[in-house]
């Protein structure tokens, strides 16, 4: 039989990795999977996913595809790489997907969600998940800040330099602020894709307004102006997870 496409979901916790890429010298969660499928397979296969997620970042429900000549079934390559994989990692879906299928370009839309511990005092058993932001928030100006995303917009005063996206519109379905608890705060943000950082860079800023460093007009004024310079401090990784990819 020919080459086939395998489409794999997975969940990890970022903390441990270089992030989704695969280094030289450094774990990353690519480099991880394409050993173990090169164990099982016996082929050097590319493992491409949804989106590269950073170092800490974490990922709920990350889609991924390879291609390969290797007769192992499904469940039996499942069982395989998460065997072969260490904990922090988990295999939780994998099925054979039509041959044009790309985890990439075939996604219709990415949801992440960042997530923010408000309290003076940390959390020693949730630190690697969360940004612990001690100081009182205006939940309301930041709420104002999240209501104006939604609908097609450039980006480019969220975008870190190194992006190698050409276009920087993007269009967000949703842009969310929940209080899961008194003391934590969710953001989630679906979009048909994501510049370099844009999630942590627009939650960093809109935190910023919460502390009182920028208003609600300022942050209007950072979004239509297309520069980062103007923005507020990136939000750390391990506040960020990638909760779920669409396709049609």
């Amino acid at each position: 039989m020919g080459e086939k496409t395998v489409r794999l979901v997975l969940e990890y916790d970022g903390s441990r990795y270089f992030g989704w890429q695969r280094q030289r010298e450094e774990p990353t969660i690519q480099g991880v999977l394409e050993e173990a499928i090169y164990r099982i397979t016996g082929e050097r296969s590319s493992l491409i996913a949804s989106g590269r997620t950073d170092a800490g970042v974490h990922a709920l429900h990350q889609v991924c595809h390879f291609r390969t000549s290797s007769e192992t079934a499904p469940e039996a390559l499942k069982r395989g790489l998460n065997a072969l994989t260490p904990h922090n990692i988990l295999v939780k879906d994998v099925r054979q997907a039509p041959h044009d299928f790309h985890a990439r370009y075939s996604a219709r839309s990415k949801t992440y969600e960042y997530r923010v511990l408000n309290r003076p005092d940390p959390d020693v058993f949730v630190r690697a998940y969360v940004w612990h932001v001690p100081h009182g928030l205006d939940l309301g100006a930041m709420e104002s800040c999240m209501d104006i995303l939604p609908g097609r917009h450039d980006f480019t005063s969220f975008r870190s330099s190194g992006s190698t996206n050409v276009n920087p519109v993007r269009e967000m379905m949703r842009s969310e602020l929940h209080r899961s608890d008194p003391h934590r705060l969710v953001f989630v943000f679906e979009a048909d894709g994501f510049l370099r950082h844009m999630v942590r860079n627009i939650v960093g800023t809109i935190v910023e307004v919460g502390r009182g460093k920028f208003s609600f007009d300022d942050f209007v004024r950072i979004l239509e102006a297309g520069d980062r310079r103007l923005a507020g401090t990136k939000a750390p990784p391990q506040g960020l997870f990638l909760t779920t990819v669409k396709y049609e």
